[in-house]
């Protein structure tokens, strides 16, 4: 493994997770639809006192996965293998977290499926940007 470009591809898919999340989630059909739930989500000012430990998390999880990812390379195309792995990764997250969360919070299935959309996507191009910066040892 190339633990340089383990760390780059980490730290590249942090900030692309990032620019992508606040994009997405600032689109303001979607912050309203997050708005009507006032109990179950923080306001955009108390997410501020919490959020270093959100990103610091994130950062931790882009490692998990491009260490993964690089568990997993097996040659070819930076863009489709990442792609593959960012869908697989994506489909999971859906599953596991957006419509579990569906399940155990009151929230509605507007918000859920908008939600598994994002988060599909975000991670089908956070997968990409592993995949374009990680390359293997030589």
């Amino acid at each position: 493994m190339n633990v340089s470009r383990i760390a780059l591809a980490a730290f590249a898919a942090f900030v692309a997770y990032f620019i992508l999340g606040g994009l997405t989630f600032s689109i303001v059909s979607l912050r309203n639809e997050f708005l009507k739930y006032p109990a179950v989500y923080r306001s955009q000012d108390a997410m501020k006192s919490v959020m270093p430990v959100g990103m610091l998390a994130m950062l931790v999880g882009m490692l998990v996965l491009a260490v993964i990812y690089a568990m997993l390379y097996k040659g070819g195309s930076g863009v489709a293998e990442g792609a593959r792995f960012g869908a697989l990764i994506g489909a999971f997250a859906v599953c596991a977290f957006v419509l579990h969360n569906y399940v155990n919070l009151n929230i509605g299935l507007k918000l859920a499926l908008e939600q598994s959309a994002i988060y599909f996507v975000a991670w089908v191009i956070t997968g990409v940007v592993i995949g374009l910066i990680y390359r293997p040892a030589h």
